[in-house]
């Protein structure tokens, strides 16, 4: 009997990235994407179950989320939880620096009429019930936005033997955000938003705290390592092709738990300083290949070109049918704005 997939709830950030390249006569993408959306879409492709929990309805938007979903094989039993509520939307703009490189921009307003898009809405704490019955054998719940239906589903999958994965933004409500970290088994964080984080003070769940450093890699300890709880640095892994950095916090994430918690708690737990160590270098190493393509998963997209760029990765080509989505329309008329639809 094959031995089954590891499987990963994932709620957060969920929306459609529009990815205006540098060159202007390359035709924007349109991808499923937010930090929740990529982390699940990577784990999909590298061979997991992947269900995102989250409020999709029926607009344009949400079609194209959907349609992107299913070409890697995320599972969309839980996408539609209700209250439906609009699509975010994020802007993606790619352009050439001075030095031969390249910069990007998030833009979160509309390129027509200028008004915002429509922004991330949590679940409620009524899709818990519709929810619990995924939760058995489940390898990970990850989250990266703090309410009150997310930390009851996070407690739930922590007693039922996942592996919680927490990856804020910013902290949201101060007292939820502290119960959040107190559930989580992994913390994950960049220094440039949250340098006095601070996640382990020797109680909760924690296992593992990362602090990403950029360009300079991260550092990481181990609270409950009775040798040595303290900090450890690894350098970043060398990316020689840089076209895009946007997306390669996602593929450390996502490399991170493929090798890390494939199996639950009792993977995580059982596992060594090097299993560890070997676990973030290849989330590094992941994070370093995605920056030779535009988007935040643009090598997903590019077929035996992904593999070649690293095929000491071993990662999977896509398949012929995974060709990525373009729309030769101008941007701004990919954006579905509900400001400009009643209007």
């Amino acid at each position: 009997m094959p031995e089954r997939a590891p499987k990963i709830l994932g709620t957060g950030l969920v929306a459609l990235d529009l990815v205006v390249s540098a060159d202007p006569d390359s035709p924007v993408r349109s991808w499923a994407g937010g930090t929740c959306g990529n982390v699940l879409s990577i784990l999909a492709w590298l061979g997991w179950d992947a269900y995102p929990i989250a409020r999709l309805n029926d607009d344009a938007a949400a079609a194209r989320v959907k349609a992107d979903f299913k070409r890697w094989g995320v599972h969309l039993d839980l996408a539609d939880c209700g209250p439906a509520a609009n699509t975010p939307i994020i802007v993606q703009q790619i352009k050439a620096s001075s030095s031969g490189g390249s910069t990007h921009r998030f833009s979160w307003s509309c390129l027509r009429c200028g008004g915002w898009l429509p922004s991330f809405k949590p679940i409620t704490r009524h899709v818990v019930d519709h929810v619990v019955p995924y939760i058995p054998e489940t390898s990970v719940y990850f989250f990266d936005r703090v309410s009150r239906g997310a930390l009851d589903l996070a407690t739930r999958a922590s007693e039922g033997g996942a592996v919680v994965m927490f990856e804020p933004s910013g902290r949201g409500d101060e007292k939820l955000f502290k119960e959040a970290l107190g559930l989580a088994h992994i913390v994950k964080y960049a220094d440039q938003r949250m340098a006095d984080l601070a996640a382990s003070d020797g109680s909760g769940n924690l296992r593992l705290e990362i602090q990403t450093l950029g360009s300079e890699g991260l550092r990481f300890r181990l609270p409950r390592n009775r040798r040595n709880p303290g900090w450890r640095t690894l350098n970043a892994a060398p990316a020689p092709d840089v076209r895009d950095s946007c997306g390669s916090g996602d593929w450390c994430t996502a490399g991170i738990l493929s090798k890390l918690a494939s199996r639950g708690v009792d993977t995580l737990d059982t596992a060594s300083v090097t299993s560890v160590t070997t676990a973030l270098k290849f989330g590094q190493e992941l994070a370093a290949w995605n920056c030779a393509f535009e988007g935040a998963r643009g090598g997903m997209y590019a077929q035996s070109q992904a593999v070649a760029v690293r095929p000491d990765l071993f990662l999977p080509a896509a398949s012929p049918a995974a060709t990525q989505h373009v729309d030769n329309s101008p941007a701004a008329d990919l954006v579905s704005c509900p400001r400009c639809d009643a209007a």
